[in-house]
């Protein structure tokens, strides 16, 4: 991982996300169907439970100097995992973000059944653009450096090796999710393994063989 660019500053210090959980919770509150809302339910349990950014957000650090006045979503996601975790055995409305529904998927329709993993694509990258209010004139390796991306991104490397004259050639994406086919595959394991798995390509852009 040497051939990335380093970033010009580290927006969230790695050593402050914490993978395990700090404390133990009780059971967590339930939460309403507001009408054709499972798969927001479903996504918001999934971040509730990540360990590292619920951690984070139960500090309550990020709303100390959010300066956003409109829709922020790290601010309702911080809200809505406190309220969850806070009050065990209850039922609790996610009103905040049903009601801001059009701030994470413009084209989404409240009422509407709607594709849960497409939700979390854009309840994750609305959560990475609060991070980035206040940084859009940086660098892409220092926007990778945000609590958000060290938490569900990472970086790809695609690499062409020449087996004539052992030319290399690599090249560093970022990503937030991976498609992995799991319908030909048994396991997670299985599918990421042909998902890097090594291909033969014509013509190498060194020597021409």
């Amino acid at each position: 991982m040497s051939d990335i660019k380093p970033p010009e500053k580290i927006l969230f210090p790695p050593e402050k996300i914490y993978l395990k959980w700090r404390n133990m919770w009780a059971i967590e509150a339930g939460l309403r169907n507001l009408g054709n809302t499972c798969y927001m339910k479903s996504v918001l349990q999934c971040l509730t439970y990540t360990a590292p950014l619920a951690n984070y957000l139960l500090t309550r650090e990020h709303s100390k100097t959010c300066a956003q006045r409109g829709f922020c979503m790290m601010c309702v996601m911080q809200n809505h995992i406190t309220e969850v975790l806070g009050h065990p055995e209850r039922v609790i409305k996610p009103l905040a973000v049903y009601y801001g529904l059009h701030n994470i998927a413009g084209h989404f329709i409240q009422g509407r059944q709607e594709d849960a993993h497409e939700f979390l694509r854009y309840a994750i990258d609305a959560l990475q653009q609060a991070c980035l209010r206040d940084y859009d004139s940086l660098d892409i390796n220092t926007k990778g450096t945000s609590l958000i991306h060290q938490i569900f991104g990472g970086y790809l490397r695609s690499q062409v090796k020449c087996l004539n004259c052992s030319g290399e050639s690599n090249t560093f994406d970022q990503f937030m999710d991976l498609q992995l086919d799991i319908k030909n595959s048994k396991s997670i394991i299985e599918a990421l393994k042909e998902y890097v798995k090594p291909e033969v390509l014509e013509l190498c852009y060194k020597c021409s063989k």
